[in-house]
């Protein structure tokens, strides 16, 4: 939110950054406000943004959101998608796209997500249906979504990496002149699996209690190891929660409270290509 509030400022009192735009862009600083109000990824009708696109003009407050930024999708040529993990989870710096079927839809959006400059290029299944990215799947518009970090607090990193990547990916798209800045992408990593990318379902906890870690957003781990444990509200019942694959941590969970079934950490695995 605060990115794109920035971003809203400099479109609005850069005369020179306003004269070199050719086109234009929309900036939408919070999609689902009840949720945002409630302090949490669902609306005050319980609904999941992320899992009601394309809803319903007519619907709940969520289906209604949904549907408002299904029609802004449709109109544009390209769209880019900003996210933190919210407030239980934390998410390595990412950019992220769904594995499309058109293959220059699919190149595009892979030199979109290259271009916004994070350490870690996901690319994952496009088969989930739900979400913004699956919108703009449908409508042939080429979409990344950006994951930084996530929590309480604010994150002036996280704010000035993601304005200057949305600047990066205007300028490789010709729609502003800047600079191309020295890359910094560390891995690229390309899942064609069908459930590639769910990251709520992921490494689930085996009872409701107080997590804690044992591992780093960012590591690599191994398919048995080790994620963290969960102790029972008393203390009296403590499991271990293994990985179920091997791969980079890119999701960990950063709130203590977990409820059972509910993911404690979310790992990118290799080796899964076309």
């Amino acid at each position: 939110m605060l990115a794109v509030r920035d971003l809203i400022r400099r479109f609005s009192n850069d005369d020179e950054l306003r004269r070199s735009l050719c086109g234009s862009i929309t900036l939408v600083p919070v999609v689902n406000e009840t949720a945002f109000a409630r302090g949490h990824r669902c609306g005050e009708d319980g609904l999941d943004l992320a899992r009601t696109c394309p809803g319903q003009a007519d619907g709940s407050v969520t289906e209604r959101a949904a549907f408002e930024l299904n029609v802004l999708i449709r109109k544009t040529d390209f769209y880019i998608d900003l996210h933190t993990g919210g407030t239980e989870l934390s998410v390595f710096p990412l950019a992220g796209y769904v594995l499309h079927r058109d293959g220059a839809i699919l190149e595009t959006q892979r030199e979109m997500a290259k271009a916004f400059n994070l350490p870690l290029v996901w690319g994952t299944s496009a088969e989930l249906d739900g979400r913004s990215l699956s919108v703009g799947r449908d409508a042939g518009v080429p979409a990344i979504y950006v994951e930084y970090l996530g929590g309480t607090a604010g994150c002036a990193e996280g704010q000035s990496k993601c304005v200057d990547g949305c600047l990066n990916v205007m300028s490789h798209l010709g729609f502003i002149d800047r600079e191309s800045p020295a890359s910094v992408v560390e891995e690229i990593i390309e899942d064609y699996r069908p459930e590639s990318g769910h990251m709520q379902v992921c490494n689930p906890s085996p009872i409701t209690g107080f997590f804690q870690p044992t591992v780093e957003l960012g590591q690599d781990v191994d398919s048995g190891s080790i994620l963290g444990t969960v102790s029972s509200v008393g203390g009296g019942d403590t499991r271990e929660i293994a990985a179920t694959q091997s791969g980079r941590v890119v999701v960990l969970r950063q709130f203590p409270r977990v409820n059972k079934g509910e993911t404690v950490g979310v790992i990118a695995e290799r080796g899964h290509g076309e």
